[in-house]
């Protein structure tokens, strides 16, 4: 580890604040600080009564501020305990989770506090991924928005439902990079790429922890799966991870390093092992680089078991063992395996873990809880609960939320007449068909918390409302898994006696998305494509909306069908934001946070990847190769290299036109720039501009996300192709013209290079604004010595 604690906190403080921005900002590079974390936990006042309260606590009664349990409907294996009210009043758990009444979390906060010796709070938790009762988008459909505002805002909706019921803790926001399809947890995330995904991190963080903790709408936030989850090898989830340091440091730490600096409360340590070593035993990135580079103040929490699972990891022989080796690694908190409460006292008596150690974690643990203000308001007002629930400005933003997740990812014309969608409102007939037009169980995704199906619009229910339901054939088709003849033949006559049919297909929830959801096959299960091509040779135009939580290998799909839209899993408001879209009320302006495979073989699967020396260039890759030219590159022999649709892809209603590329200076000085970075010179942030012109040429208003991507060439470590340096939300008038304009800072053009230095190098620099990563206006600058 080269590189200095003095020069990674001078990097540090060049990032934004965490106040809220609007959705046409343009996100500056991620170096974040670390001012936010310090000024949200430990005040003088409170540090004062936490060392009082310390001083006065048994060693028992340390190791269980320690201790965590799910007191509700476990989510993965337990340890079967039930004895908690006894160890509440013992003063041995620290934590409860998935309790989801104030009611019941009442009856057990007053054991805490009024039968317990020191009457400490309890700190309750539960996964609130995507909205508490009003269920948002999932976070991959949320972050399709390209819009943190909005994430912010749905964030701080589900804050307050979920602290109205006594939940002051959430385990969110994941901000995993998530590189590979298969893995059923991408579907948590913000993507694959990391400049975007802490934006994503910092925006959750504000909505979900408000202006301070001690509100009591506002919950602790719970960065996760600290670190490299999303790297599982084959996606397959638990499964290991390797990845270099320059790899983990450029690529998979940021969003967690933005989370930090948005002043997350909490962080969760991982299930994945990191190059042979536990992520919750990991010292390097538990202790190294998340307490002493970055100087994280809170709670570190380990995930379900994971302290338990040391052992089948095979660095522990027992549950001592284990739990000294998670403990002194940095985990504060043992999520549910009991090993801390079984072992930790004995460990510290005996000398193994030192009680300044213990005395340490405890701290963390009772800062965050002084922070929520538990010690003044420990119990919940169960007459806020029902009414802070699907308030109708909530389900305003719900139904938002889902038409700005939508994107559009093919919309042509229909023997040739206009583009199928939007859809005329005088269409006659609709033929709706599939298993997911009108099911109420799945629109929610996974983890959807206190969701309810009765809570769903589904698509046929906003259809129906919308032109009635004379004029909609509805048909399942088939299930999602399983299925008959009989509904595939009503589906077929429903598509025959129909104008358009809008077909309904994907993956269910949860059982094919999210945690232990991986899959080895990308495409439709079940009878689906059966169905779907069955429908197209009926000869009627067909509009496809895939409901998935991630993306699905369907190359026949989109070379046969005229319209698809990915609607990932919409939430309450799916039906309603559906039905605007599809009519063209709202206009789509979503945008892929993952490149779409073509098949499954391709992946993992990401545009800001390194080049080759070997790379396929310009060579035709829809054929197999036919000389040796075109065969010794790096290349399938089988396959195309490139997506289906690239990162940063999106069609909408309208046609936008990029022109007019203007930089203000075409020449910098790396030792200048890292004065910036590493010796406090400012520049107001600002080094240089670049700006482009974008013109709405359509008939249509819509709202566009324009893109800036960055390329260094002549650098000590290889860099990607393109790396999202900016990004920028324009509503656009039909015709309008508007100039858009990206300040970049040193960090722009900063990496982790072969000495582990974020520094900037030397280097040839080429600079796109673009509509995704596979196009845009080019320019070029030097960056000398």
């Amino acid at each position: 580890m080269n590189t200095p604690l003095l020069r990674s906190a001078l990097v540090a403080s060049t990032l934004m604040s965490c106040q809220p921005l609007p959705a046409q900002t343009a996100f500056p590079a991620l170096i974040p600080g670390t001012a936010a974390v310090r000024s949200t936990l430990g005040d003088a006042s409170s540090e004062k009564k936490l060392e009082a309260l310390l001083q006065k606590m048994t060693l028992d009664e340390k190791v269980g501020q320690l201790v965590q349990y799910s007191a509700g409907q476990p989510t993965g294996p337990g340890t079967g305990r039930t004895d908690y009210d006894d160890m509440i009043r013992k003063g041995e758990v620290g934590a409860l989770f998935n309790i989801t009444t104030a009611h019941n979390i009442n009856a057990y906060q007053r054991i805490a506090v009024e039968q317990s010796r020191l009457h400490i709070p309890l700190l309750f938790g539960l996964d609130v991924i995507h909205g508490f009762r009003t269920e948002f988008p999932i976070p991959l459909g949320l972050a399709s928005s390209w819009d943190p505002e909005l994430i912010e805002q749905t964030a701080r909706v589900a804050a307050r439902e979920a602290s109205a019921s006594g939940i002051r803790w959430t385990f969110s926001p994941m901000v995993d990079i998530a590189r590979d399809a298969r893995w059923g947890r991408i579907t948590e995330g913000s993507g694959e790429d990391p400049y975007l995904g802490a934006a994503m991190a910092r925006a959750y963080v504000r909505g979900y922890q408000g202006a301070r903790l001690e509100a009591i709408d506002s919950i602790a936030a719970c960065a996760k799966h600290y670190v490299g989850y999303g790297a599982a090898e084959g996606g397959r989830d638990y499964n290991a991870v390797e990845l270099s340091e320059h790899t983990l440091r450029q690529f998979y730490l940021p969003p967690f390093h933005a989370a930090v600096d948005a002043g997350t409360a909490t962080l969760m340590s991982a299930f994945n092992s990191l190059n042979g070593v536990p992520a919750s035993a990991n010292p390097f990135t538990l202790k190294q680089i998340l307490r002493k580079e970055w100087g994280f103040q809170g709670l570190v929490d380990s995930d379900y078991t994971a302290v338990a699972e040391l052992v089948a990891h095979g660095v522990a022989n027992d549950g001592s063992t284990a739990a000294r080796k998670a403990f002194l690694a940095g985990v504060d908190m043992d999520m549910v395996s009991s090993l801390y409460h079984e072992n930790l006292a004995s460990l510290v008596r005996s000398g193994e873990v030192p009680e300044a150690a213990l005395d340490e974690a405890v701290r963390r643990v009772l800062r965050v809880k002084f922070a929520l203000g538990l010690f003044e308001h420990p119990y919940t007002d169960e007459t806020r609960e029902a009414a802070a629930m699907l308030q109708p400005e909530s389900l305003s933003l719900a139904r938002t939320a889902a038409e700005q997740s939508f994107v559009l990812l093919k919309n042509a014309s229909f023997r040739g007449g206009p583009s199928i969608l939007p859809l005329s409102s005088e269409t006659r007939t609709i033929a709706l068909v599939g298993p997911l037009a009108d099911d109420p169980y799945d629109m929610p995704g996974s983890s959807s918390a206190q969701g309810r199906p009765e809570d769903v619009l589904t698509l046929r229910m906003a259809l129906t409302q919308r032109v009635g339901a004379e004029r909609v054939l509805y048909a399942k088709g088939t299930d999602i898994l399983g299925g008959s003849e009989e509904q595939l033949a009503e589906a077929l006559k429903a598509a025959e006696q129909s104008d358009v049919v809008i077909l309904a297909l994907g993956e269910n929830a949860p059982e094919m998305s999210g945690e232990a959801a991986s899959r080895a096959h990308l495409d439709l299960p079940g009878r689906q494509q059966q169905l779907l091509e069955k429908i197209v040779t009926t000869g009627k135009p067909v509009v496809l909306l895939l409901f998935s939580g991630r993306p699905l290998t369907l190359p026949w799909a989109f070379d046969h069908v005229p319209a698809v839209l990915a609607a990932w899993f919409p939430g309450v408001q799916a039906g309603p934001a559906l039905v605007r879209t599809i009519f063209g009320e709202a206009n789509p302006s979503g945008k892929l946070v993952v490149s779409w495979p073509r098949s499954v073989g391709q992946e993992p699967l990401y545009y800001n990847a390194l080049s080759t020396g070997r790379p396929a260039g310009e060579i035709d890759l829809t054929h197999p190769p036919r000389s040796s030219d075109e065969k010794y590159t790096s290349r399938y022999i089988d396959e195309q290299n490139t997506p289906q649709f690239p990162f940063g892809y999106g069609l909408s209603y309208t046609e936008y036109r990029y022109g007019n590329l203007q930089m203000d200076k075409t020449q910098l000085s790396a030792k200048a720039l890292n004065d910036e970075l590493h010796g406090g010179v400012r520049t107001a942030g600002k080094v240089m501009t670049i700006s482009a012109e974008i013109t709405n040429t359509g008939t249509r208003a819509g709202t566009d996300t324009v893109q800036l991507y960055v390329r260094l060439r002549g650098t000590s470590v290889a860099q990607p192709v393109r790396a999202l340096r900016g990004f920028q939300r324009i509503a656009l008038a039909p015709g309008e013209t508007r100039k858009v304009t990206f300040a970049l800072g040193a960090e722009a053009f900063a990496f982790w290079n072969d000495q582990n230095s974020f520094s900037v190098e030397p280097a040839r620099v080429t600079l796109w604004v673009s509509p995704d990563s596979s196009r845009g206006s080019e320019a070029a600058i030097q960056i000398t010595k």
